[in-house]
């Protein structure tokens, strides 16, 4: 039996959400591996708490974690801690699984880069959409030609709720916070790049949202090198529930990823009752599979069975262009994404 031992850092919503599918990857992986976890967070008897819940170890210090002969670390903290951990991940020598984004902004990012291109590190980021069945099938659909070719792309996702102000004033704003995963997974499917961002958004809900500099709802209208058009919308306050679509339409087909019997909206047409199940209240439900799919894709990374499924590099190319759609969504002009 082959062990790989993981090592967490940061066990907040989305550490935890990780910490307990680790726990539960063992079943995903191919027989005769296994996944042992250790962990650790700056709230050390909350990470206790949460270890001895999952049968894992609590390590008191990332630098002791980094000395406990891991093969692989995740990182699950805040974004402004990114860059160095992902760092000290690559002195380490192990592969590593870090939550978008590479850091605060691409100035911040690009540095990080480098240090991984100069030391040789394996960083994979945790844009996990593309692990997910529709899009999967989706990319299959538009690779073998059955779409002929896009004439429109429109990607879609909203919140439920909003997430607390507090973290909306150090998140970016919500094309950086939100749509940087659309601007993901629209890079990954069409292999194009996205050029140019034209932004409009606004404020009806918390107007607290727009005292922190954000909004809670905005559209995106985006050109891709080929000249292909999108659009790309979000907003904090779909009460519907958890709403991630995106719809691919074609010369010869259209598809629609998210369009299942738990989308979180209804039918205006008479007698027609699709979807008739309860709505998906947050992304962790929306992508449950595909959090798990990601995990083992960095295990099997870890083992060299596989190439990395999302670079470093391809998570900071995702943020140039958030980074245009907030700087259009401020100017009131389209602007060019950053090459």
């Amino acid at each position: 039996m082959k062990t790989i031992t993981l090592g967490l850092v940061g066990v907040g919503r989305i550490g935890v959400m990780h910490a307990t599918n680790i726990a539960a990857l063992n079943k995903a992986l191919a027989p005769g591996v296994r996944v042992e976890l250790k962990l650790t967070d700056v709230a050390a008897e909350h990470a206790r708490t949460v270890a001895a819940g999952l049968g894992a170890e609590f390590v008191p210090s990332v630098n002791g974690l980094l000395a406990a002969g891991i093969d692989g670390l995740l990182i699950a903290t805040g974004t402004a801690t990114h860059p160095e951990l992902i760092k000290a991940g690559v002195d380490a020598g192990v592969p590593v699984f870090c939550e978008k984004p590479v850091g605060v902004n691409v100035a911040e990012s690009l540095p990080v880069l480098d240090y991984i291109r100069d030391h040789g590190g394996v960083v994979q980021i945790g844009h996990q959409r593309r692990f997910d069945a529709g899009y999967l099938e989706a990319k299959r659909a538009y690779d073998a030609g059955e779409l002929g070719w896009i004439h429109s792309l429109r990607a879609i996702t909203g919140d439920m709720t909003p997430p607390p102000v507090e973290f909306l004033a150090t998140s970016g704003g919500l094309f950086r916070d939100c749509s940087v995963h659309d601007f993901d997974i629209l890079r990954w499917l069409t292999g194009r790049e996205i050029v140019e961002v034209y932004s409009r958004g606004s404020n009806n809900g918390d107007p607290a949202i727009g005292e922190v500099g954000d909004v809670d709802t905005a559209l995106a209208v985006i050109t891709f090198d080929d000249g292909t058009v999108g659009t790309v919308a979000a907003t904090r306050y779909n009460g519907a529930g958890h709403d991630v679509r995106l719809e691919l339409q074609g010369s010869k087909g259209s598809v629609m990823v998210g369009l299942d019997g738990q989308a979180a909206l209804k039918s205006a047409e008479p007698g027609v009752a699709f979807p008739s199940g309860t709505p998906h209240q947050t992304f962790a439900e929306r992508f449950a599979g595909a959090y798990v799919s990601e995990l083992a894709a960095f295990v099997e990374l870890i083992q060299g069975l596989r190439p990395n499924p999302c670079t470093a590099e391809d998570a900071v190319a995702a943020s140039k262009v958030a980074d245009a759609a907030q700087e259009s969504l401020l100017t009131g002009a389209p602007v060019r994404v950053a090459v």
